[in-house]
Protein backbone atom coordinates (compact mmCIF):
# COMPACT_ATOMS: atom_id res chain seq x y z
CA UNK A 1 0.00 0.00 0.00
CA UNK A 2 1.63 3.45 -1.05
CA UNK A 3 2.09 5.80 1.59
CA UNK A 4 0.39 9.52 0.63
CA UNK A 5 2.93 12.27 0.76
CA UNK A 6 3.09 14.33 3.67
CA UNK A 7 2.12 17.82 2.90
CA UNK A 8 4.57 20.12 1.35
CA UNK A 9 5.78 23.03 3.32
CA UNK A 10 7.05 26.32 1.54
CA UNK A 11 9.94 27.28 4.07
CA UNK A 12 12.42 24.37 3.97
CA UNK A 13 10.23 21.40 5.37
CA UNK A 14 8.72 23.74 7.83
CA UNK A 15 5.02 25.88 7.80
CA UNK A 16 6.03 29.41 8.96
CA UNK A 17 9.00 31.34 7.71
CA UNK A 18 12.48 30.89 10.06
CA UNK A 19 12.68 34.37 12.28
CA UNK A 20 14.73 36.90 10.71
CA UNK A 21 18.49 37.23 12.20
CA UNK A 22 18.93 39.59 14.79
CA UNK A 23 21.05 42.71 14.55
CA UNK A 24 22.25 42.62 17.98
CA UNK A 25 25.17 40.10 18.24
CA UNK A 26 25.15 37.49 21.25
CA UNK A 27 26.42 38.35 24.41
CA UNK A 28 29.83 36.83 25.40
CA UNK A 29 29.33 34.04 27.61
CA UNK A 30 30.78 34.02 31.27
CA UNK A 31 32.32 37.29 30.63
CA UNK A 32 33.55 40.08 32.80
CA UNK A 33 31.74 43.63 32.62
CA UNK A 34 34.65 45.24 30.90
CA UNK A 35 34.76 42.66 28.48
CA UNK A 36 30.60 42.59 27.38
CA UNK A 37 31.83 44.49 24.07
CA UNK A 38 34.32 41.78 23.16
CA UNK A 39 32.45 39.69 20.61
CA UNK A 40 33.63 37.93 17.67
CA UNK A 41 32.82 40.85 15.36
CA UNK A 42 34.73 43.16 17.47
CA UNK A 43 36.87 45.08 15.66
CA UNK A 44 39.40 48.42 17.23
CA UNK A 45 37.80 50.63 14.72
CA UNK A 46 34.22 50.02 16.32
CA UNK A 47 36.19 51.61 19.72
CA UNK A 48 37.37 54.76 17.94
CA UNK A 49 34.63 55.30 16.53
CA UNK A 50 32.24 54.75 18.91
CA UNK A 51 34.46 56.94 21.52
CA UNK A 52 35.16 60.17 18.66
CA UNK A 53 30.81 59.95 18.27
CA UNK A 54 30.04 60.42 21.81
CA UNK A 55 32.66 62.70 22.36
CA UNK A 56 31.58 65.10 19.93
CA UNK A 57 27.68 64.32 20.30
CA UNK A 58 28.52 65.34 23.69
CA UNK A 59 30.26 68.78 22.91
CA UNK A 60 27.06 69.06 20.15
CA UNK A 61 24.32 68.35 23.00
CA UNK A 62 25.88 70.82 25.14
CA UNK A 63 26.29 73.80 22.59
CA UNK A 64 22.76 72.38 21.28
CA UNK A 65 20.80 73.02 24.91
CA UNK A 66 22.67 76.10 25.33
CA UNK A 67 21.61 77.95 22.66
CA UNK A 68 18.03 76.86 23.20
CA UNK A 69 18.05 77.88 26.38
CA UNK A 70 19.95 81.46 25.75
CA UNK A 71 17.56 82.08 22.66
CA UNK A 72 14.43 80.46 24.84
CA UNK A 73 15.31 83.48 27.32
CA UNK A 74 15.71 86.29 25.09
CA UNK A 75 12.49 85.56 22.65
CA UNK A 76 10.19 85.11 26.21
CA UNK A 77 12.13 88.47 27.43
CA UNK A 78 13.21 86.30 30.52
CA UNK A 79 17.06 86.54 32.20
CA UNK A 80 19.65 84.81 30.62
CA UNK A 81 20.34 81.46 32.41
CA UNK A 82 24.17 82.07 31.37
CA UNK A 83 26.65 85.01 33.07
CA UNK A 84 28.64 87.34 30.95
CA UNK A 85 31.60 84.83 31.06
CA UNK A 86 29.93 82.04 30.07
CA UNK A 87 29.27 79.96 33.09
CA UNK A 88 25.44 78.96 34.15
CA UNK A 89 23.78 80.88 36.77
CA UNK A 90 22.59 79.35 39.66
CA UNK A 91 18.71 80.30 39.24
CA UNK A 92 16.59 77.10 38.33
CA UNK A 93 16.82 77.92 34.52
CA UNK A 94 20.82 78.22 34.63
CA UNK A 95 21.07 74.34 36.84
CA UNK A 96 18.28 73.12 34.62
CA UNK A 97 20.21 74.33 31.68
CA UNK A 98 23.48 72.91 33.06
CA UNK A 99 21.72 69.13 33.88
CA UNK A 100 20.16 68.76 30.11
CA UNK A 101 23.73 69.61 28.51
CA UNK A 102 24.59 66.18 29.95
CA UNK A 103 21.39 64.12 30.82
CA UNK A 104 20.53 63.27 26.94
CA UNK A 105 23.92 62.13 26.42
CA UNK A 106 23.01 58.83 28.16
CA UNK A 107 20.78 58.31 24.82
CA UNK A 108 23.64 58.41 22.26
CA UNK A 109 25.40 56.31 24.52
CA UNK A 110 22.82 53.70 24.15
CA UNK A 111 22.80 54.17 20.18
CA UNK A 112 26.25 54.14 20.10
CA UNK A 113 26.77 50.65 21.40
CA UNK A 114 23.67 49.29 19.22
CA UNK A 115 24.78 51.02 15.92
CA UNK A 116 28.23 50.46 15.80
CA UNK A 117 28.81 47.71 18.19
CA UNK A 118 25.83 45.94 17.63
CA UNK A 119 24.80 45.15 20.84
CA UNK A 120 22.03 45.45 23.48
CA UNK A 121 22.48 48.46 25.34
CA UNK A 122 21.35 46.94 28.61
CA UNK A 123 25.54 45.66 28.21
CA UNK A 124 26.00 48.97 28.76
CA UNK A 125 24.09 48.41 32.61
CA UNK A 126 25.16 45.04 33.99
CA UNK A 127 26.19 41.91 32.90
CA UNK A 128 22.43 40.91 33.39
CA UNK A 129 21.60 43.33 30.29
CA UNK A 130 19.60 44.70 32.16
CA UNK A 131 19.94 47.75 35.15
CA UNK A 132 19.36 45.53 38.60
CA UNK A 133 17.35 48.44 40.75
CA UNK A 134 16.99 46.40 43.69
CA UNK A 135 21.23 46.36 44.04
CA UNK A 136 21.22 49.82 43.00
CA UNK A 137 18.96 50.29 46.38
CA UNK A 138 20.84 48.54 48.20
CA UNK A 139 24.38 50.51 47.76
CA UNK A 140 22.67 53.88 47.88
CA UNK A 141 21.68 52.81 51.30
CA UNK A 142 25.47 51.90 51.81
CA UNK A 143 26.48 55.26 49.86
CA UNK A 144 24.60 57.09 52.39
CA UNK A 145 26.51 55.45 55.36
CA UNK A 146 29.62 56.51 53.56
CA UNK A 147 28.99 60.14 52.46
CA UNK A 148 27.67 60.79 56.42
CA UNK A 149 31.46 58.86 57.96
CA UNK A 150 32.93 61.11 54.98
CA UNK A 151 31.99 64.25 56.15
CA UNK A 152 32.37 63.39 59.90
CA UNK A 153 36.52 63.25 58.88
CA UNK A 154 36.48 66.11 56.60
CA UNK A 155 35.21 68.21 59.57
CA UNK A 156 37.75 67.27 61.72
CA UNK A 157 40.49 67.40 58.89
CA UNK A 158 39.46 71.15 58.08
CA UNK A 159 38.89 71.77 61.79
CA UNK A 160 42.52 70.52 62.79
CA UNK A 161 44.01 72.84 59.98
CA UNK A 162 42.18 75.91 61.12
CA UNK A 163 40.16 76.01 57.79
CA UNK A 164 36.13 76.54 57.77
CA UNK A 165 34.29 74.38 58.22
CA UNK A 166 30.57 75.84 57.78
CA UNK A 167 28.86 73.68 55.48
CA UNK A 168 25.14 74.89 55.45
CA UNK A 169 23.11 77.77 55.38
CA UNK A 170 19.63 78.51 54.51
CA UNK A 171 18.20 81.18 51.72
CA UNK A 172 14.40 80.31 52.30
CA UNK A 173 12.14 78.15 50.80
CA UNK A 174 10.85 80.72 48.14
CA UNK A 175 14.63 80.50 46.83
CA UNK A 176 15.27 76.54 47.63
CA UNK A 177 11.92 74.85 46.63
CA UNK A 178 12.39 76.16 42.49
CA UNK A 179 15.63 74.24 42.53
CA UNK A 180 15.31 71.45 44.71
CA UNK A 181 12.32 70.73 42.00
CA UNK A 182 15.09 71.17 38.93
CA UNK A 183 17.90 68.76 41.09
CA UNK A 184 15.22 65.89 42.16
CA UNK A 185 14.06 65.65 38.52
CA UNK A 186 17.86 66.25 36.59
CA UNK A 187 20.28 65.19 38.73
CA UNK A 188 19.68 61.40 38.03
CA UNK A 189 20.09 61.51 34.70
CA UNK A 190 22.64 63.81 34.41
CA UNK A 191 24.59 61.44 37.09
CA UNK A 192 23.94 58.41 35.01
CA UNK A 193 24.89 60.07 31.64
CA UNK A 194 28.51 60.16 33.24
CA UNK A 195 28.81 57.13 34.41
CA UNK A 196 27.48 55.47 30.95
CA UNK A 197 29.83 57.10 29.15
CA UNK A 198 33.16 57.02 31.70
CA UNK A 199 32.72 54.02 33.45
CA UNK A 200 30.16 52.12 30.82
CA UNK A 201 31.13 52.74 27.00
CA UNK A 202 34.80 54.15 27.94
CA UNK A 203 35.55 51.23 30.45
CA UNK A 204 33.95 48.54 27.57
CA UNK A 205 35.21 49.61 24.37
CA UNK A 206 38.86 49.34 25.95
CA UNK A 207 37.73 45.92 27.41
CA UNK A 208 37.10 45.03 24.14
CA UNK A 209 40.47 45.07 22.94
CA UNK A 210 42.55 45.09 26.49
CA UNK A 211 42.25 41.74 28.61
CA UNK A 212 43.06 43.80 32.10
CA UNK A 213 40.92 46.82 32.90
CA UNK A 214 43.34 49.03 34.84
CA UNK A 215 44.48 50.90 31.64
CA UNK A 216 40.66 52.36 31.02
CA UNK A 217 40.25 52.59 34.58
CA UNK A 218 43.01 54.88 34.76
CA UNK A 219 43.02 56.41 31.51
CA UNK A 220 39.08 56.52 31.62
CA UNK A 221 39.51 58.63 35.01
CA UNK A 222 42.22 61.32 34.14
CA UNK A 223 39.47 62.00 31.04
CA UNK A 224 36.31 62.43 33.39
CA UNK A 225 38.73 64.34 36.09
CA UNK A 226 39.56 67.19 32.43
CA UNK A 227 36.21 67.99 32.27
CA UNK A 228 35.91 69.25 35.60
CA UNK A 229 37.49 72.74 37.11
CA UNK A 230 38.18 72.23 40.13
CA UNK A 231 41.48 73.17 42.02
CA UNK A 232 44.63 70.17 41.35
CA UNK A 233 43.22 68.68 44.95
CA UNK A 234 39.51 68.60 43.66
CA UNK A 235 40.61 67.11 40.33
CA UNK A 236 42.00 64.68 42.67
CA UNK A 237 38.94 64.16 44.19
CA UNK A 238 37.01 63.71 40.81
CA UNK A 239 39.64 61.27 39.51
CA UNK A 240 40.20 59.18 42.80
CA UNK A 241 36.09 58.80 42.88
CA UNK A 242 35.92 57.98 38.84
CA UNK A 243 38.95 55.24 39.54
CA UNK A 244 37.01 53.58 42.77
CA UNK A 245 33.36 53.91 40.65
CA UNK A 246 35.28 52.03 37.78
CA UNK A 247 36.65 49.58 39.82
CA UNK A 248 33.60 48.70 41.59
CA UNK A 249 31.26 48.89 37.85
CA UNK A 250 33.97 45.69 37.07
CA UNK A 251 34.39 43.81 40.35
CA UNK A 252 30.55 43.67 41.18
CA UNK A 253 29.42 43.24 37.04
CA UNK A 254 27.89 46.32 36.31
CA UNK A 255 27.21 50.29 37.15
CA UNK A 256 24.51 50.25 39.69
CA UNK A 257 27.43 50.85 42.29
CA UNK A 258 28.48 54.17 40.45
CA UNK A 259 25.68 55.17 39.86
CA UNK A 260 24.17 55.44 43.45
CA UNK A 261 26.76 57.01 44.83
CA UNK A 262 27.36 59.39 41.82
CA UNK A 263 23.69 60.33 42.16
CA UNK A 264 23.88 60.96 45.79
CA UNK A 265 26.94 62.88 45.92
CA UNK A 266 25.56 65.27 43.55
CA UNK A 267 22.10 65.58 45.03
CA UNK A 268 23.29 66.59 48.00
CA UNK A 269 26.33 68.58 46.61
CA UNK A 270 23.46 70.83 44.60
CA UNK A 271 20.93 70.47 47.23
CA UNK A 272 23.30 71.66 50.20
CA UNK A 273 24.07 74.90 47.82
CA UNK A 274 20.81 75.49 46.63
CA UNK A 275 19.62 75.89 49.89
CA UNK A 276 22.54 77.98 50.71
CA UNK A 277 22.11 80.02 48.32
CA UNK A 278 25.77 79.00 46.68
CA UNK A 279 24.93 77.39 44.03
CA UNK A 280 26.70 80.17 41.72
CA UNK A 281 29.94 79.14 43.53
CA UNK A 282 29.20 75.21 42.82
CA UNK A 283 28.51 75.64 38.96
CA UNK A 284 31.21 78.11 39.10
CA UNK A 285 34.06 75.09 40.42
CA UNK A 286 36.96 76.99 39.48
CA UNK A 287 35.71 79.89 41.64
CA UNK A 288 36.42 78.14 45.50
CA UNK A 289 39.32 76.72 45.68
CA UNK A 290 39.07 72.99 47.47
CA UNK A 291 41.64 72.15 50.48
CA UNK A 292 43.89 69.52 49.99
CA UNK A 293 42.53 68.47 53.77
CA UNK A 294 39.29 67.90 51.94
CA UNK A 295 40.60 64.86 50.79
CA UNK A 296 40.71 62.69 53.98
CA UNK A 297 37.00 62.85 53.51
CA UNK A 298 37.14 61.89 49.83
CA UNK A 299 39.63 58.66 51.29
CA UNK A 300 37.28 57.39 53.85
CA UNK A 301 33.81 57.86 51.87
CA UNK A 302 35.30 55.98 49.19
CA UNK A 303 37.02 53.42 51.06
CA UNK A 304 33.81 52.89 53.56
CA UNK A 305 32.10 52.69 49.97
CA UNK A 306 33.97 50.01 48.48
CA UNK A 307 34.15 48.08 51.45
CA UNK A 308 30.41 47.63 52.19
CA UNK A 309 29.84 47.14 48.51
CA UNK A 310 32.23 44.55 47.90
CA UNK A 311 31.27 42.96 51.30
CA UNK A 312 27.11 42.78 50.08
CA UNK A 313 28.07 41.75 46.63
CA UNK A 314 29.81 38.64 48.13
CA UNK A 315 27.15 38.12 50.85
CA UNK A 316 24.53 38.21 48.21
CA UNK A 317 25.70 36.78 45.46
CA UNK A 318 25.88 39.79 43.11
CA UNK A 319 26.31 37.80 39.44
CA UNK A 320 29.55 39.41 38.16
CA UNK A 321 30.15 37.29 34.72
CA UNK A 322 27.33 37.36 32.23
CA UNK A 323 25.54 34.13 31.82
Amino acid sequence: MQEKPGPQYPYGGYPYPPPAPSWFLPVPRRARYDHLARTPATRPWQAIVGTLVVAAGFLLIGVIVVTMFVLGAAVLGLPSPIHPSGLPKGTPAGLAMSLLSIAPVLLLVFGTAALIQRRRPGTLSSVAGRLRWTWLLTCAVVGLLAMILGQVAQYFALTSAGLDTEMFGWAGWDAFLPLLVVIVLLVPFQAAAEEYVFRGWFVQAVGAHVRNPIWSILIGSALFASLHGYSWAGLLDVFMFGAVMAWLSVRTGGLEAAIALHVLNNVIAFGTSAAAGTLDDALNQGKVPVPWQALAGTVVQLGVYAFGVMYLAKKRSISTISQ
